[in-house]
C-alpha cells in the first residue's frame, strides 16, 4: 500500500490530521499539500469533527518546511508557480475553515512549517520546539510566511526573523505570540487534547461564526470592522444556540 502522506483520524470530536514524511521532517511537497487540503475539507465535512488538530509524524519535526528538493526539480517558471500556488492557497484555505485549528506542535516548525502554525488559530508546543525563518541562509526569503508573521509579530520582529533566520525556542516563540504556550513532552498531548476538548465543548455555529468574523475585521479599520462585527453580534443573537445559552444563563441552569 502507498503510504498517507497524511494521515486522517478522528476521535471524540477531534480530527487529527498528521503529516507523515518523517524521513523528510515532515517537509511539504506538491503530494503533501495536496493531500493536506484533501483532509481539511473532509474534516470540514466530517460531522464527526469539531475541531482540527494538526500534528508531524516522528519525534523530529512538525514540519521543516518545503522540501528544496521538489522545487530544485521545477525548473519552468510555470512549475515554479504552480508549486508555490498550492502552498498560497492552503494558507488562505486555512482562514476560512467552518471549524477551528489547533496546531499540535510536536517538533521543530521551520519556514513553511512555521506558516502552517500561525495559519492555525491555536498552537500548543513541546518546550524542545523551535520556531523560524531560515530561508535566507539558502537565498531565498519567507515571502508568503511574512504575511502570517506581521499580523502575530509585527515589522520589527518579523523582520529580525526574516533577516537573520534564526530560530526561537518554544518558550519564547509563546512570549512572542507566535504560540500560545510550550509544556513538557511528557505533558504535550494533554494539553493538547484538554484544549481542543474545551473548544469543542461550545456551539460549532457559534464557532464558526466568530471565527469568520475575528478573520474579517482583522485588516479593516476600526469604524468598518466596528459596523461589520455589529452585524455579526445581530446575527448571532437570533440563532437557536444563543438563544438556548442566553435562557439556560438566566434561568441558573447548565445547558
Amino acid at each position: 500500500m502507498t503510504k498517507e502522506v497524511v494521515r486522517y483520524e478522528v476521535q471524540d470530536g477531534i480530527a487529527t490530521l498528521t503529516l507523515n514524511r518523517p524521513e523528510a521532517r515532515n517537509a511539504l511537497n506538491a503530494e503533501m499539500l495536496e493531500a493536506l487540503m484533501a483532509a481539511l475539507e473532509q474534516a470540514c465535512a466530517d460531522e464527526r469533527a469539531r475541531v482540527i488538530v494538526l500534528t508531524g509524524a516522528g519525534d523530529r519535526a512538525f514540519c521543516a518546511g518545503g522540501d528544496l528538493a521538489s522545487f530544485a526539480r521545477k525548473t519552468s517558471a510555470p512549475e515554479q508557480y504552480e508549486e508555490t500556488a498550492r502552498f498560497a492557497r492552503l494558507l488562505h484555505r486555512f482562514t476560512q475553515l467552518p471549524k477551528p485549528t489547533l496546531a499540535a506542535v510536536n517538533g521543530h516548525a521551520l519556514g513553511g512549517g512555521l506558516g502552517l502554525v500561525l495559519a492555525c488559530d491555536l498552537a500548543v508546543a513541546v518546550e524542545h520546539a523551535k520556531f523560524g525563518t531560515p530561508e535566507v541562509h539558502v537565498g531565498l526569503f519567507p515571502l508568503m510566511v511574512m504575511a502570517f508573521l506581521y499580523r502575530h509579530l509585527g515589522p520589527k520582529r518579523t523582520l529580525e526573523l526574516a533577516l537573520t533566520g534564526e530560530p526561537v525556542p518554544a518558550p519564547v516563540a509563546a512570549q512572542m505570540g507566535i504560540i500560545n504556550r510550550a509544556v513538557p513532552a511528557d505533558q504535550f498531548w494533554d494539553a493538547v487534547t484538554g484544549l481542543a476538548h474545551k473548544v469543542a465543548s461550545f456551539s460549532p455555529t457559534t464557532l464558526r461564526l466568530g471565527r469568520q468574523a475575528f478573520y474579517a475585521m482583522a485588516d479593516m479599520d476600526l469604524e468598518r470592522a466596528l459596523d461589520y462585527l455589529h452585524n455579526v453580534l445581530v446575527l448571532l443573537l437570533s440563532t437557536e444556540d444563543a438563544q438556548k445559552g442566553i435562557r439556560a444563563f438566566l434561568e441558573k441552569r447548565r445547558q
